[in-house]
């Protein structure tokens, strides 16, 4: 292998380290993601304090330095001898940044796939539930609904303004009031 760098300029070198090592941490760190490891789940010695920032990711991360070298080191190896030595170093920095741009657009995208599931009392109201425990009249006392919200069931409070509700019968959510759900019967 030294010998292949035998002939190479030290700027010509430097591509080539920077696009070979890149590569191959860019490769371990796609491995390790589909099987399950995150980088951040790696212990390192920098301690940083950036975790106020409100951005999804950060912008000086291990992942983003690979990135930005994987576009630098492979720019710099496809047009070497192509153009002057300072327009060549130009142009791999650039495509190092839009490599970086890149990664944050497609985690971006990545993002907009999450889906909030946290249960709020607010979903319930206009779905229709059953009486799991009878709900005495004129909110004399409070009984138990079930109800299903995103697929998975949910035991709840329950008052009614009506006439009392016995276990079994179904019920529509009108409204919330405390953390308690007002139903009418159906």
């Amino acid at each position: 292998m030294t010998d292949f760098f035998t002939g190479m300029s030290v700027l010509e070198q430097a591509f080539w380290y920077s696009a070979l090592l890149s590569s191959i941490i860019f490769l371990l760190q796609t491995i390790l993601t589909f099987v399950g490891v995150e980088s951040s789940d790696l212990d390192t010695d920098f301690d940083g304090d950036f975790h106020h920032v409100d951005a999804p990711f950060e912008w000086f991360t291990f992942r983003n330095l690979i990135n930005f070298l994987l576009g630098f080191g492979w720019t710099g190896v496809a047009f070497f001898g192509e153009m002057n030595d300072y327009l060549l170093v130009a142009l791999a920095t650039l495509v190092g940044l839009i490599f970086v741009a890149i990664f944050f657009i497609i985690i971006k995208q990545f993002l907009k796939l999450q889906e909030d599931n946290t249960f709020k009392m607010e979903k319930t109201i206009g779905k229709t539930a059953e009486v799991y425990l009878k709900i005495p009249a004129h909110k004399s006392g409070t009984g138990k609904i079930q109800v299903s919200i995103n697929g998975s069931f949910h035991e709840l409070n329950a008052v009614t303004e009506g006439e009392e509700i016995l276990s079994g019968e179904s019920v529509k959510i009108i409204n919330t009031e405390n953390k308690i759900l007002i139903v009418e019967k159906i």
